[in-house]
């Protein structure tokens, strides 16, 4: 009579065991995380090296670059540089942002091309220069969906964004002689 009790309480103790066991190995495996295959906004923009040549205008933004998520590919997008207007010396309002017109970005690498890059410089000369600022200025760049308005708000800009903001600081010698 003691091996019949015995045998009973020794398949049942493995039963408990075993429930136990698997109970533990679905909580590890509730734990682990698998990174996003993308992580951050669908574009990751970055400036190369500084041209040889510089811009005649007295700014010269670098090249930039794109690394895309293959699986949010756009065809176009705008690009949109923020600058620093605290030394601004303007009697109305400073707008602190300028949006360029659309340009062509195929495929998951590549680069704006560099008579864009050059238009973007010659174009933020003019307006820093309007505003008298001189000396190190910092900007950021940010690709948006091409189907951004002509004079967007800030809250358009980030809705429309398809990169973080990438930071750069510049040298820009400002030629307007009122500013001297």
């Amino acid at each position: 009579m003691k091996k019949t009790f015995i045998l009973p309480s020794v398949a049942l103790l493995f039963f408990f065991a075993a429930v136990v066991l698997l109970a533990g190995c679905q909580n590890k495996s509730a734990e682990i995380q698998i990174p996003p295959k993308w992580p951050g906004a669908a574009y990751h923009l970055a400036f190369g090296p500084a041209p040889a040549k510089p811009n005649p205008s007295g700014l010269t933004i670098p090249p930039i670059k794109w690394d895309a998520n293959p699986d949010m590919l756009e065809t176009r997008a705008d690009l949109v540089v923020q600058f620093d207007s605290s030394k601004a010396k303007s009697d109305g309002p400073v707008m602190n942002f300028m949006t360029l017109a659309a340009v062509d970005i195929n495929g998951p690498q590549g680069s704006l091309p560099a008579d864009y890059v050059d238009r973007a410089s010659s174009d933020l000369a003019k307006m820093l220069g309007a505003y008298c600022i001189n000396g190190k200025v910092k900007i950021s760049v940010a690709l948006t969906r091409s189907s951004l308005p002509m004079n967007p708000t800030g809250d358009q800009i980030d809705a429309k964004r398809l990169s973080d903001w990438t930071p750069v600081d510049l040298d820009f010698k400002n030629p307007h002689p009122k500013c001297k």
